[in-house]
């Protein structure tokens, strides 16, 4: 037992000291970026090409003789991608109920709109279940910049496009799905729990001040009245509407009474509803691709702030004491 209290008292210490090390070292590199101009993030490009081609090279290094691999390989010089005209901008998002991946997003784009051309195309790997309205509009808003510059957009999905995923799906003028990816619920949800009858069981007041008639039509712990819900109610319509008239700009073909149900389907069955075009997996599609046009993955990273490398870094530490602590407490004295 002594044993222990003297390793707790020496981990406190350590950690201590590492945590101090970690704040100065904090200050100084705050205190020396001060005032100058910070650059908030980078874009990345990358051909998706030549990554094919070493996966190729590697597996007929192993499996061909050295006459048929030279013979390949010499092939594969007077085939370069760089001999391609057509371009094709890869992008990916994979998002969230905040869409949060929009900020990146954006950057992208913005660095494809100054060099593609109607002769090129972008291909939008998407994985999404939807989300908050405004953050998958300005998302979906992103990419009618593509199709407002008349720049060839197909959007790939490989397992969800659902709700504000496929309100952003939807801009695109072609939608390539894998057969069990989950494609729909064009349609809106709202929910919210009501804790005022809790509140007058155990004799508590709530009070709410608000102007305007409708600046709260429901809310948590005040009493929900009938109009009030009758006023979030035409909110949600509203808010429906514009998610159906935009699909249906886009993807004038279906049927959108039938499909704005809320319900969503596999994209086996999707096809058949025009919800998408192809049933394809990303993988596949730039497989093929590679071999008439040259392909790049473009992507922008946010810079990370200092405070989130500090706080990785303090939480690595801890975990480490803590694992270490863990192990020595568990044999036996």
């Amino acid at each position: 037992m002594e044993y222990l209290i003297e390793y707790g008292i020496f981990l406190l210490k350590a950690v201590t000291f590492v945590m101090a090390v970690l704040f100065l070292f904090a200050g100084m590199l705050a205190l020396a970026s001060k005032g100058k101009l910070r650059e908030k993030g980078r874009l990345i490009i990358s051909k998706i090409n030549k990554q094919y081609e070493k996966m190729a090279l590697q597996i007929q290094r192993e499996t061909l003789s050295k006459k048929a691999f030279k013979k390949i390989k010499k092939k594969n010089k007077t085939n370069s991608a760089d001999l391609f005209e057509k371009r094709i901008f890869v992008i990916k998002f994979q998002g969230d109920v905040r869409a949060t991946a929009v900020e990146s997003l954006r950057q992208e784009i913005s660095a494809i709109l100054t060099s593609a051309t109607t002769d090129d195309e972008v291909l939008l790997i998407l994985e999404s279940p939807g989300g908050l309205v405004h953050s998958y509009g300005l998302a979906a808003s992103q990419i009618v910049r593509l199709r407002e510059k008349n720049i060839p957009i197909t959007c790939a999905i490989d397992k969800v496009a659902a709700s504000g995923g496929y309100l952003m799906a939807s801009v695109a003028n072609k939608i390539l799905a894998a057969p069990f990816a989950i494609i729909g619920s064009i349609g809106v949800l709202a929910q919210i729990p009501n804790f005022n009858r809790y509140l007058e069981q155990h004799n508590i007041d709530f009070e709410q001040m608000s102007a305007g008639e409708y600046k709260r039509t429901l809310t948590l712990f005040g009493k929900n009245t009938d109009k009030g819900r009758e006023k979030f109610q035409e909110e949600l319509e509203e808010v429906h509407q514009q998610f159906k008239s935009h699909v249906k700009d886009y993807r004038p073909q279906l049927d959108i009474n039938a499909i704005a149900t809320g319900e969503h389907w596999l994209a086996n069955r999707a096809i058949e509803l025009k919800l998408v075009d192809e049933l394809i997996t990303s993988d596949d599609y730039l497989q093929q691709a590679c071999q008439h046009a040259a392909l790049y993955h473009v992507k922008y990273e946010h810079k990370k702030h200092l405070t989130e490398k500090f706080s990785r870094s303090l939480s690595s530490v801890i975990n480490r004491c803590w694992t270490s602590w863990l192990q020595n407490n568990a044999q036996p004295y």
